[in-house]
């Protein structure tokens, strides 16, 4: 028994592994040299130990991201302003009329433009992708600092965001910045609208309360589905008809509060055209119903396109795309109907219009005579699909071609205030086109006065059964 233990001591002593011979003089020595060789391995097991026992304990990837890599601070405001940037995001679109790109509507101050990144949050990979961003500033900018701006960015591969940042640096964390939803991410060609008006803003406490009701049911009468308004401030005689036209489903109504973060009274007068963010507004209205709407008429709230040889948006479309089919944006020029001269009308109105602040249309059919040596304004009818850019009197950016209508096919009806001195009374040129629409539209503002009137005096559960034995009885 001790014998066969000497041979086995003997066996390990003279094994290669260990590195010593069974001598009895270095057996010390070749204890030591064992424990040595020995412990590198009982480091690494422990390290091996400590490791899996730390990522065990670490909450995992799934608990991080529950179902969404991007569940934070989504914002649905219409203005942001970035932190550390002159910079204002309205919104964001996909776009991929030609690449695969995140178009982000922006307001820039464009003498201070700093690089800016798109933060995505990929969907199917759970990761953040940085891509940096083209900045393109609208060429409108009418002598402001501040003006419209596209952030465009590539959007990743194999990413499929529905969220985007924009953020100053590449560097940070996603969870302390805004994030915007991408719109437009499903290129619908069935529209929930054949016509879609985008009103640039209303600002300056708007009271014309009459003109307004009438601009609205000009455009319900030429065909439009929906009014998009973007408002600043409006007076209180306009809130109840902002909010029955939203009611009725006709008008959107988007909050613009441009004024909490542009101070628009230290710049000059000439400045009008772009007040208040107006070609801003246009661009957010264009993407907005891309694919909503088959067109986007794009005008003022006292100003309508109106046709001269049809009697609707409809049959005027199809006739001048039956004859310009490579068309998408449409031009009309502007005819100017002052306020300050009257047509002596009977029948022109009711006893209830007398009630309301504002401009009776109908009245006005006097209009400035076009000048030569002066470019009209226009103002348009557009396939969004087809615009890339725009401003309020153009498209700065687009796809196919563009057409001048012919003043006897359409022509804008403003009814607006003017100056005298530019051109006197007696040199205005009397022009009753809109006359052709007086009884439908006489009709039409009856019919909504008389849904004010039950709105205020019936708010009651019983309010829908009375609007609907008053519908009766129109």
């Amino acid at each position: 028994m001790y014998g066969g233990q000497k041979r086995m001591h003997e066996n390990v002593g003279n094994n290669p592994l260990f590195g010593c011979k069974n001598r009895s003089r270095t057996m010390p020595r070749c204890r030591k040299r064992n424990v040595f060789v020995i412990s590198p391995f009982l480091l690494v097991l422990f390290v091996l130990c400590f490791e899996l026992y730390y990522w065990t304990m670490q909450p995992s990837t799934q608990a991080k991201w529950p179902t969404d890599p991007c569940p934070h601070k989504v914002v649905n405001d219409t203005i942001t302003a970035l932190k550390y940037s002159k910079t204002f995001i309205i919104s964001s679109y996909q776009d991929n009329r030609e690449q695969n790109l995140t178009r982000v509507v922006a307001i820039v101050d464009y003498k201070n433009v700093q690089d800016l990144y798109c933060w995505f949050c990929c969907s199917r990979s759970r990761r953040i992708a940085i891509i940096r961003a083209v900045i393109d500033i609208h060429t409108e900018r009418f002598g402001l600092p501040f003006g419209s701006a596209d952030i465009v960015c590539m959007e990743p591969q194999y990413c499929s965001p529905k969220y985007v940042s924009v953020h100053s640096s590449s560097k940070g964390t996603i969870e302390e910045l805004p994030q915007f939803e991408i719109k437009n991410r499903v290129a619908s060609t069935s529209f929930s609208a054949e016509f879609t008006v985008c009103l640039s803003v209303t600002f300056g406490n708007h009271s014309n309360v009459l003109q307004f009701i009438q601009s609205m049911e000009m455009y319900k009468i030429l065909g439009a589905q929906k009014v998009v308004i973007y408002v600043t401030d409006y007076s209180q005689p306009m809130e109840p008809f902002l909010k029955l036209y939203a009611a009725e489903g006709t008008a959107e109504i988007i909050p613009w509060p441009i004024v909490s973060y542009i101070n628009f009274s230290s710049f000059w007068s000439s400045s009008q055209d772009w007040l208040y963010g107006k070609s801003a507004v246009l661009n957010d209205c264009i993407y907005r119903n891309m694919y909503r709407s088959r067109y986007v008429v794009l005008n003022d709230i006292d100003e309508i396109i109106l046709p001269i040889k049809h009697l609707n948006w409809k049959t005027m479309m199809k006739s001048l795309e039956d004859q310009n089919p490579e068309t998408g944006i449409y031009f009309f020029e502007s005819h100017f109907f002052p306020h300050s001269v009257f047509a002596s009308v009977d029948g022109f109105s009711s006893a209830l219009w007398k009630t309301l602040p504002g401009v009776n249309i109908l009245q006005h059919i006097y209009r400035v005579p076009n000048r030569m040596w002066l470019n009209n304004p226009r103002k348009m009818i557009v396939n969004p699909r087809k615009v890339v850019q725009t401003s309020i009197h153009s498209v700065l950016k687009g796809y196919g071609r563009t057409m001048e209508v012919p003043k006897d096919v359409a022509i804008l009806y403003a009814c607006k205030a003017h100056n005298r001195r530019e051109t006197p009374d007696g040199y205005l040129i009397r022009d009753p086109a809109i006359w052709r629409f007086n009884a439908s539209l006489i009709s039409s503002v009856n019919d909504m006065l008389s849904k004010k009137f039950f709105y205020k005096h019936f708010k009651s559960p019983w309010n829908a059964l009375v609007k609907n034995i008053a519908s009766i009885f129109k």
